[in-house]
Parts: structure tokens; C-alpha cells; sequence
């Protein structure tokens, strides 16, 4: 079951995040949650180094650092995939 959630909230933040970046993403679904899972890793390592993963109620805290984890692994991982891909967009 712990995989199944997993993937639920890779999911959800990988299009929470995807919708915060500005532009269009150009990976794939499957990629965006995977992306998600892993910034949601990181959020919980960086929640657990400070000390704030597990309090009372709800973890805010926590919950927002899933999030920005999510945003920079998405976005760092956009780039990579674009240029890996030759999709690369000039500006």
C-alpha cells in the first residue's frame, strides 16, 4: 500500500508542480510522477534534517518542503529531458 501512496502523491505534486513552473513542460505523465515521488523524498529528508517531519496535526511544513522539492526536481528535470531530446527551446 505504501507504494500505491507513493505514486498518489508523486502524482499530485508532479502536476502541482508543473502547473507552479512557468511554460509548458515537455515531459511525459509517467515521468512527472516519478519526478514527483523523488521531490517528495527530497521535501521529507529536508523536513527530517530540520526537525519538522513529524509534529502534531497536520505538517505543513513538511508538506511544503514535498512541494518545492517536487518544483525544483520538475524543473531541473524538464531541462534535462529537453536537451536530452533535442527539443530544446532557444528564448
Amino acid at each position: 500500500m505504501g507504494w500505491l501512496w507513493a505514486i498518489i502523491v508523486g502524482l499530485v505534486l508532479g502536476l502541482i508542480a508543473k502547473a507552479i513552473l512557468p511554460g509548458k513542460q515537455q515531459i511525459p505523465l509517467w515521468l512527472t510522477v516519478i519526478f514527483g515521488m523523488i521531490g517528495s523524498v527530497l521535501g521529507n529528508a529536508v523536513a527530517t534534517w530540520i526537525g519538522v517531519n513529524d509534529t502534531k496535526g497536520i505538517d505543513w511544513t513538511r508538506h511544503v518542503l514535498q512541494l518545492i522539492g517536487a518544483v525544483v526536481v520538475v524543473g531541473v528535470g524538464d531541462m534535462l529531458w529537453a536537451s536530452l531530446r533535442g527539443n530544446r527551446q532557444r528564448t
